[in-house]
């Protein structure tokens, strides 16, 4: 395997000037579904790695349940630095666990609680709840339960304008069509799995709500009408269940969003020109993900090799 088992473990880095820059200079569609399926197989193959390293450096632990052969020289000598390497990885790789679970945990718990509390308002696609709190945010279904978007009075009361209601309803259901929540989860187990890609995980938090800014444009036909939602319900509004549900006023850059709305809308180019900021930086982030691929699964071919010639029969 050699120094390559390594790699995946650092090329998020090359996705850092795409994530940024594709916010900038991308449709928000095409932007948060690059980076997020970037910042997916980057956290699978730099886990795939990390669980690789594991296995040389628990192999050297006394009284480990794994085959005595797996601590052979031979095996250990696939690593490089395999007595820090291995042995770090360990607690390294519990901590990924650990906090992948508490995020999956979290964002579930969240879900059948805001299901628990809309229990009495059984096949409404909207729930609109008696709250001092100005919110409002898009609930998957599953399990028999239909998509909702909850909003609260409070929030309608700051939205007084049929339009901006209009643009509200619109926003939110654009988040339930594109399944925005699977992405957010995504990119927020991605980011517990390898902290260098926290960048994307907040590149794909703003172009998600883009995204449905783009769409309630779409459906009130006014992008100014749109902005004014935003502007209004930002000014008292109260943040989302979950980091994984999306809102119409979750926390972040609310005025670059105002902003890029009452901007001409954003060309739908799936992918931007070669030769530009943008487009070397989404081609450097792609040669990144295509070589953490092959890395990882280069390492756990040559380690299952390793492993196999080292165990006997």
């Amino acid at each position: 395997m050699g120094l390559f088992v390594f790699l995946p473990l650092v090329l998020p880095l090359t996705a850092w000037p795409v994530a940024r820059l594709a916010e900038q200079h991308l449709h928000p569609r095409a932007a948060t579904r690059l980076l997020a399926a970037v910042a997916a197989v980057m956290a699978v193959c730099s886990t795939v790695c990390l669980a690789l390293v594991m296995v040389v450096g628990t192999a050297q632990l006394p009284g480990n349940p794994l085959p005595d052969a797996w601590s052979d020289p031979e095996v250990r000598a696939a690593v490089p630095y395999d007595e820090i390497a291995g042995k770090a990885a360990i607690p390294a790789l519990c901590a990924v666990v650990a906090a992948c679970g508490r995020t999956l945990w979290r964002h579930a718990r969240t879900r059948r609680r805001a299901h628990r509390a809309l229990a009495g308002l059984r096949g409404a696609q909207v729930a609109v709840l008696r709250d001092e709190a100005a919110y409002a945010y898009a609930l998957p279904g599953g399990r028999g339960r239909r998509d909702r978007v909850v909003v609260t009075t409070a929030l309608l009361e700051r939205l007084r304008r049929p339009g901006e209601r209009r643009a509200l309803f619109a926003h939110e259901r654009a988040h339930l069509a594109a399944r925005h929540h699977r992405l957010l989860l995504a990119v927020h187990l991605a980011a517990c799995a390898n902290p260098f890609l926290r960048p994307l995980r907040t590149a794909v938090s703003y172009t998600a709500e883009r995204w449905a800014d783009e769409e309630a444009a779409r459906v009130v036909g006014s992008r100014r009408t749109v902005a004014r939602a935003i502007g209004r319900a930002a000014l008292s509004a109260h943040r989302a269940p979950a980091a994984t549900l999306p809102c119409l006023a979750a926390p972040g850059p609310v005025p670059r969003r105002v902003a890029a709305l009452l901007a001409p809308a954003p060309s739908g180019r799936p992918w931007p020109p070669v030769f530009t900021s943008v487009g070397l930086a989404a081609w450097g982030a792609a040669v990144g993900t295509a070589v953490s691929a092959l890395s990882s699964a280069n390492s756990a071919v040559t380690m299952y090799l390793v492993l196999k010639a080292a165990t006997p029969l």
